[in-house]
């Protein structure tokens, strides 16, 4: 008999606990829900007061141009590289470090269509993040580097080698193979497309 009133009080205590949990749940999911209301009202009371909200949200997200570049070149100055890779291999063991050659040079679309050898490895002119990857249209396979000084450089009609997006790459790096005897290069700057002359 004892033990029964025992066990009766043993289940009693747990359906207090969980009468407790589950008001403290209950609390949580409500507050929760209160404050995601009110974020939602600042939000559209925001979005009220600024008209042109829309068109500036657009701008900044489409037009504007990130420089990632310029970013991890600063934090690299200021405080070192994210990842010490640096020390992980000697610095005199170059795999591949190569000059940028080319035949001969002609004008080509915002351009220039450079002559180069038959799969000619295509080394990175300057240092800079993968902004782009993928095809463009009358250029073939691109890749467009933001280097640090902020100038995009695409390089064209070129199949690429284990490069991926965002990736940071260093000056000299081989990129990857031309495709045929032809590679197009474009230097942009906040939209507009500059004279390759004076990058290579």
């Amino acid at each position: 008999m004892d033990e029964y009133k025992s066990l009766n009080k043993y289940l009693n205590k747990n359906s207090l606990n969980d009468n407790n949990r589950f008001n403290k749940f209950s609390k949580i999911l409500i507050s929760k829900f209160l404050i995601s209301l009110i974020l939602f009202l600042l939000f559209l009371i925001g979005n009220k007061v600024s008209s042109d909200f829309k068109s500036n949200f657009y701008n900044i997200v489409y037009n504007d141009t990130f420089s990632f570049a310029k970013v991890k070149s600063w934090y690299s100055s200021n405080f070192g590289e994210v990842f010490p890779l640096n020390n992980l291999f000697p610095n005199d063991v170059m795999v591949f470090n190569e000059s940028f050659t080319y035949d001969s040079a002609n004008l080509y679309k915002d351009g220039v269509s450079l002559k180069v050898t038959n799969q000619y490895l295509v080394p990175l002119l300057d240092s800079g993040v993968v902004i782009f990857l993928g095809e463009k249209e009358e250029y073939g396979n691109t890749l467009i580097v933001q280097q640090e000084n902020g100038i995009d450089v695409w390089y064209s009609n070129i199949n690429f080698s284990n490069i991926s997006m965002y990736e940071y790459l260093e000056k000299g790096r081989y990129i990857g193979e031309a495709n045929g005897d032809i590679i197009y290069l474009l230097f942009q700057k906040d939209g507009k497309f500059l004279d390759y002359k004076e990058y290579i």
